[in-house]
């Protein structure tokens, strides 16, 4: 056979991959094809992603895998379908042009078997990892942050300028496997319990499943006890991160090939009421990201796709991967708890067509900072405390204290989910 041109080579490290278990399989085992001296001879059948059919080729040695990856949001794609199912109103007609965007602009990024322990994802270029040696943990930057970069990769690596890469990557080169596991990656073997979307199911990883002392009760930090569970650990240990804004999805005439594009980027931290509050996440408040979706996103396959639009809102949980111990928000009580505080998702820092859909998790303004010397030396009179529980309690805290009877037995029925926290440090 003639010399291959150096475009036309698959470059295989054989002494390396040789070596390895997938290595001591014949290449037509996996890949197809006959054994043949001739480039068309030999690639005659042959099959370039072998991990596209994983139940046939993977499934032998990887049994448990191979069960859970069909459930798998990588496989899957669930999370697209969760949110424009919401936002179009579920309406029939509409699905065909929906399937058609999806098709284009969205299914590249499904990946396989071997597009995390081979080679770079396809949508990313493609390319093997290491001469065809097979990775248990994928190489982060080619593998996970080649797909997940733009924000989160960039957040994680410090890529954004001024910003400081992620504790547990500066300090620790923690690779994204390291809290990103199991299920989470390689998907469940129970369709029933297969996830619709990143942020369904339970809170995995939980910052205090490594953080233990940080739970509520667990140390005698007072800002862990006063908040407890009502601000996601993201409020005070994430510094700025990326939003964007208007993405429009169409297929180049020039080309044929589908595009998108969006109208800004930009760098925020902004703090609003938790949109998917439940028994999993139940934050009153989590920093929200703008994501570029838009009505008229996908005007170019028909008009009216999204008529349920403001059913979620634009601004949009967040868990920046930007974590820090020391912020500017968690230097001082004033830093979210003064009059200001710039922090906050206040109606002024959202677009006027957006206020309906984000009218959920604006909020009216920074809590004000209570002066715990006046509440713990006020009178007991259901008056004076009234009074003195503004906003800043109210806001997170039950109401009840304020309308019970502040007698001793009462007000013990009330202190301890919603004031001991604040009461001790005082003390």
């Amino acid at each position: 056979m003639a010399p291959l041109e150096p475009w036309e080579k698959a470059l295989v490290d054989a002494g390396t991959f040789l070596e390895t278990a997938h290595g001591k399989q014949s290449c037509t085992e996996c890949h197809g094809g006959t054994a043949a001296p001739e480039k068309d001879a030999a690639h005659e059948g042959m099959v370039a992603s072998p991990s596209s059919n994983p139940q046939k080729l993977c499934g032998e040695c990887h049994p448990e895998q191979v069960a859970s990856y069909p459930n798998a949001l990588h496989n899957t794609q669930a999370g697209y379908w969760t949110v424009l199912d919401k936002r179009s109103g579920g309406i029939p007609e509409n699905h065909p042009a929906l399937e058609e965007m999806f098709g284009n602009h969205c299914a590249t990024c499904h990946t396989t078997c071997g597009e995390c322990h081979v080679t770079q994802p396809k949508n990313v270029g493609g390319g093997l990892f290491t001469g065809h040696v097979f990775e248990k943990t994928p190489p982060m930057t080619r593998s996970c942050t080649a797909c997940h970069g733009s924000r989160v990769g960039n957040e994680y690596l410090g890529k954004n300028e001024g910003i400081p890469g992620d504790v547990h990557f500066r300090e620790a080169r923690m690779n994204c496997v390291k809290c990103h596991e199991g299920a989470e990656l390689h998907g469940t073997p129970d369709a029933e319990t297969a996830a619709n979307h990143r942020l369904s199911g339970a809170e995995e990883p939980k910052c205090v499943d490594c953080h233990p002392s940080a739970a509520p009760g667990g140390d005698d930090n007072p800002m862990h006890q006063v908040h407890g569970e009502k601000l996601s650990c993201q409020v005070c240990h994430s510094v700025t991160y990326t939003s964007c804004d208007g993405c429009h999805v169409a297929i180049s005439e020039k080309t044929g090939n589908p595009f998108f594009e969006t109208e800004a980027t930009y760098q925020t931290f902004l703090i609003g009421r938790n949109p998917i509050q439940s028994e999993e996440r139940p934050y009153a408040f989590v920093p929200l990201r703008h994501i570029p979706a838009t009505p008229d996103g996908y005007e170019y396959y028909g008009e009216n796709l999204l008529p349920n639009f403001d059913s979620l809102p634009t601004w949009a949980y967040a868990t920046p991967h930007n974590i820090q111990r020391n912020t500017p928000q968690n230097a001082s009580c004033e830093s979210c708890h003064s009059e200001t505080a710039n922090i906050f998702l206040t109606a002024d820092k959202v677009k006027p067509e957006e206020l309906a859909a984000n009218a959920s998790v604006i909020v009216d303004g920074p809590p004000p900072l209570v002066d715990l010397e006046k509440v713990l030396n006020a009178p007991n009179t259901p008056a004076s405390h009234a009074n003195l529980v503004s906003n800043s309690c109210t806001a997170c805290h039950s109401t009840g204290i304020r309308n019970a009877p502040l007698s001793p037995a009462d007000h013990d029925i009330y202190k301890d989910d919603n004031c001991l926290g604040c009461h001790k440090m005082a003390k």
